[in-house]
Parts: C-alpha cells; structure tokens; sequence
C-alpha cells in the first residue's frame, strides 16, 4: 500500500527554490578535526552546565 497517489511523488522537492552551492572553508581532517569533535562534544557540554543532555543541533542556550 502506498501513502496518497503516485501522482505526487517528488511535489515539495519540485517547488522548492533551488540555490546554488556556497564556498565553504576546507574542513580540519585528521587528528585536528577528532580534536575539534571531542571539545564541542565534552569541553564545551561540561563548561556550559550539568543537566538534562542536549542533542549536538540543540539551539537552547
């Protein structure tokens, strides 16, 4: 069984504006971006308080 008719498959995809591809700087690899993983998941968390964990995208202060 399918969820609504095959008639809309791609829609939201289709109607979303398209926007090109931004210059980003070139990510740390290695040792240097393990580094940078590990301050923003225990330095930073451990800092800012204990408490009731928060997922890594969390925008709460």
């Amino acid at each position: 069984k399918v969820h609504g008719s095959l008639a809309r498959a791609g829609k939201v995809r289709a109607q979303t504006p398209k926007v090109e591809k931004q210059e980003k700087k070139k990510k740390k690899t290695g040792r240097a971006a393990r580094r940078i993983q590990y301050n923003r998941r225990f330095v930073n968390i451990a800092v800012s308080g204990i408490g009731r964990k928060r997922g890594p995208n969390s925008n709460a202060a």
